[in-house]
């Protein structure tokens, strides 16, 4: 998959690079159209904004639903220079940059108001995060948003409403030891996966269930092989757009500013898009029409997040060390200053 993925991408370079004086590789996991997904919209608005603003000088290609490879090959092929640009999940971050894991606590957020604040480039912690991952991976964050809205569960066997239906059921997540480790507190098998296998994994049974939000199950039709549909609104994490640093710094001056204005801009699109999503008849709507669907109550939740976040938190300590404590804290600090905005 790796040697395909690194084949296809050199001949794509050697047939953009005569088209246009500069070519921009934007590779992401998602659906292409804008409508679709927020990655999807992200890519749409920053090709347009980058092409038109350059009158043509610079080519925006978009490479979606993962056609240069796993989501942590393509962070490699970044970091490398093969491609210029990705937006990545948590997951294919954690790879690169393990710290991601501090977003895992479940529950810490207590609105898509404030995550919304927190998870940016502009918060108070979202500039220490960005400046810590550019420092340790050499890549350049463009833009940093939540990965569609929070969390709800998706399985074949029964209704998710307490803590007890978790028991035995195998979930699939992100290569994440912190999603694992969740699953694992509250009874039930964590099945890591790539993104690619999910869709046969839930439908041939190796995975009962899986977790994301509502727009990502919406548009990879979970619903054609999941019965159930449980919002607990348990966890919301990140989806982080990085650049190749040193092609970015090889840009003129004008042209930095156009690419970096241009992603700000996407990400806000992006982060828009998610909403309109979950609002419309595209998100949960239309997974109702096909599956059962159940709203985990506050009493509920208060036992899931105290079954969950100890182990969680023992995680990050262990594995991240003071550093990894540190880098929490200050998250659930800008969470708590957060919320007095509102």
């Amino acid at each position: 998959m790796k040697f395909l993925a690194t084949t296809a991408i050199a001949a794509l370079m050697a047939t953009g690079a005569m088209a246009q004086d500069i070519t921009i590789r934007l590779a992401h996991l998602n659906p292409e159209d804008p409508f679709a997904s927020h990655s999807g919209a992200m890519g749409a608005v920053f090709k347009s904004l980058v092409e038109s603003n350059s009158n043509g000088r610079i080519e925006v290609q978009l490479f979606p639903n993962g056609q240069l490879g796993k989501d942590n090959e393509v962070i490699e092929q970044v970091r490398s220079g093969l491609v210029e640009s990705t937006i990545s999940s948590s997951g294919g971050m954690a790879q690169h940059y393990p710290l991601v894991g501090v977003f895992d606590i479940p529950f810490a957020f207590p609105n898509i108001g404030v995550a919304s604040k927190v998870i940016d480039t502009d918060s108070s912690f979202g500039e220490a995060f960005v400046a810590d991952l550019e420092a340790k991976t050499g890549l350049e964050v463009l833009g940093l948003l939540d990965s569609g809205g929070f969390f709800a569960f998706t399985d074949s066997v029964r209704p998710i409403a307490s803590v007890e239906d978790m028991d035995g059921l195998k979930i699939r997540t992100m290569t994440l030891p912190t999603h694992e480790a969740m699953i694992s507190s509250l009874g039930g098998q964590p099945t890591p996966l790539p993104w690619a296998e999910v869709y046969t994994a839930l439908q041939t049974g190796v995975a009962d269930g899986q977790m994301n939000p509502v727009p990502i199950i919406a548009f990879a039709k979970f619903d054609e092989v999941q019965k159930y549909l449980s919002i607990t609104n348990h966890l919301i994490t990140p989806y982080i757009w990085t650049m190749n640093a040193e092609f970015l710094a090889s840009l003129s001056e004008e042209d930095q500013y156009l690419v970096k204005w241009a992603a700000d801009v996407a990400t806000d699109a992006g982060r828009a898009m998610s909403r309109v999503i979950e609002a419309s008849e595209k998100g949960l709507p239309a997974l109702a029409a096909k599956m059962e669907v159940n709203v985990v109550t506050p009493e509920e939740q208060a036992k899931f997040a105290e079954a969950a976040q100890p182990a969680v938190r023992a995680l990050i300590e262990e594995n991240y060390g003071a550093e990894g404590t540190a880098m929490l804290e200050a998250m659930l600090s800008s969470i708590e200053e957060e919320k007095t905005d509102f």
